[in-house]
């Protein structure tokens, strides 16, 4: 039983959705958060990760620690992007076995459904078709992660549940326009036309795509409603069931942050996969949907974030 004094660690806790479910837990009154930055450890150093589990006596693990980027890192990064991810989470999940963890919960990828997946997406649609080419070695990593926790469940007993998000942003999210998601990058590059009175924007694609978003604050509180509600072996969507096209989204944060300029998409440049948008009814039966909605989540983020760039 999840309790306001528990030693929770929270693996990842700098990053878009550690950073919010730190955020989430101090709000509710949890007291004994184990936190550690990259610097402090390194959880791709088994020996280390190993160490530290031992010594922390540690209850329940939130495993948010990944490698993460957009569609042009995840390309061009793929040996990256496949071992890091597979060692934070081999090491983190082997050793809250070792150690006992009460309940660990790990966080996968709307990435991991093959890429011509039924829309909405369900959860059965894992492991049945090939998977979207340019982040297939991050979405492997995190399938092998789905499927550690459902092994290390059968074998030895281990109460860890997985959750997979759609698009995330927020507070904390990744700017840099090379490898950052669309979400971030859209709100930079409008950010910086503004300021500079840029003519025009220039954005990859035909803008047909369509993507759902969901509040990282709204994820961030759905990890810790499964984590006190739910045991099961099944994986469950988290998002919003709701979607937008590329080219809607960025003419509504231009309106929010009030540039002035046009718009242009380069349809030279991969779309990625044309429509991905998860089917949540899983997660609304077992009693949680999102609050934020989209607009709001973008004017909060934006007006965080404006004075950065």
């Amino acid at each position: 039983m999840l309790e306001k004094a528990s030693k929770i660690y929270v693996a990842g806790h700098k990053g878009l959705v550690g950073s919010a479910i730190v955020r989430k837990l101090t709000s509710e009154g949890y007291t004994n958060l184990v936190l550690r930055t990259s610097q402090e450890l390194d959880l791709t150093i088994q020996a280390d990760v190993d160490t530290f589990f031992k010594s922390e006596n540690i209850e329940y693990v939130f495993l948010a620690a990944a490698k993460v980027g957009g569609i042009w890192s995840n390309n061009i990064y793929r040996a990256d992007f496949i071992y890091k991810n597979l060692m934070i989470q081999s090491n983190i999940i082997h050793a809250s076995y070792k150690y006992g963890i009460k309940k660990l919960v790990f966080l996968g990828s709307s990435c991991i459904y093959p890429k011509e997946s039924a829309i909405p997406i369900k959860e059965e649609s894992l492991l049945t078709g090939p998977l979207e080419y340019t982040n297939k070695p991050y979405a492997i990593a995190k399938i092998a992660g789905i499927e550690m926790c459902t092994s290390y469940r059968k074998q030895y007993g281990c109460n860890f549940i997985s959750l997979m998000p759609t698009n995330m942003y927020g507070p904390n999210d990744n700017y840099d326009l090379e490898n950052s998601h669309v979400m971030p990058g859209l709100l930079r590059k409008f950010i910086e036309a503004t300021k500079k009175n840029t003519p025009h924007i220039n954005l990859w694609g035909t803008g047909n795509p369509m993507r759902e978003f969901l509040h990282v604050d709204d994820f961030a509180e759905a990890c810790l409603y499964f984590m006190k509600t739910y045991d099961g072996e099944d994986i469950i969507n988290i998002g919003t069931g709701q979607d937008i096209t590329i080219r809607d989204l960025a003419y509504t944060i231009k309106e929010i942050t009030g540039y002035k300029g046009e718009i242009r998409f380069d349809t030279d440049k991969p779309d990625g996969t044309l429509r991905k948008v998860l089917d949540i009814s899983k997660a609304a039966e077992l009693g949680w949907t999102h609050k934020i909605n989209l607009k709001d989540g973008v004017r909060q983020t934006y007006k965080l974030i404006k004075d950065i760039f």
